[in-house]
């Protein structure tokens, strides 16, 4: 099922938005790339670890795609915990990574204990665009 599209002649009320789904952005599932990231630049801010790669010509990804992953180990809490905390992640990745991320590169957020969840939304936001600054200065 495809997400219904907001209408793009400009007679979308206030309330009606693009699609929830991006269409640059692409979820990483396999442990490989997972690792692969972990070996390559990282920054840290209160709320999440942020871990960044370029991928290499030879991939078989398309150049113009951001890849993003997530995770948080059992320190971040239960099952109900985790979850919380990756779709907060998963929230911020969706409206930051387009507009910050740089096509070509895999991302991966790593939640952390106690403050992934309880942290502002606003303040989440403002973690990621900061490591993301960070990171791209390298």
């Amino acid at each position: 099922m495809t997400p219904p599209e907001a209408p793009t002649d400009g007679t979308a009320s206030h309330g009606e938005t693009p699609p929830a789904v991006s269409v640059c952005l692409e979820v990483m599932k396999k442990r490989r790339d997972f690792l692969l990231a972990a070996r390559a630049r990282r920054q840290g801010t209160k709320a999440m670890m942020l871990q960044a790669r370029k991928r290499r010509d030879e991939e078989d990804v398309p150049t113009h795609v951001i890849r993003v992953g997530f995770t948080c180990s059992k320190k971040v809490g239960n099952a109900v915990a985790r979850n919380r905390a990756k779709r907060r992640m998963r929230e911020i990745a969706r409206l930051i990574l387009p507009a910050y991320g740089t096509p070509g590169w895999d991302y991966v957020l790593i939640g952390r204990a106690h403050e992934t969840a309880a942290r502002d939304f606003k303040a989440l936001q403002s973690d990621l665009k900061y490591a993301l600054r960070k990171v791209h200065a390298q």
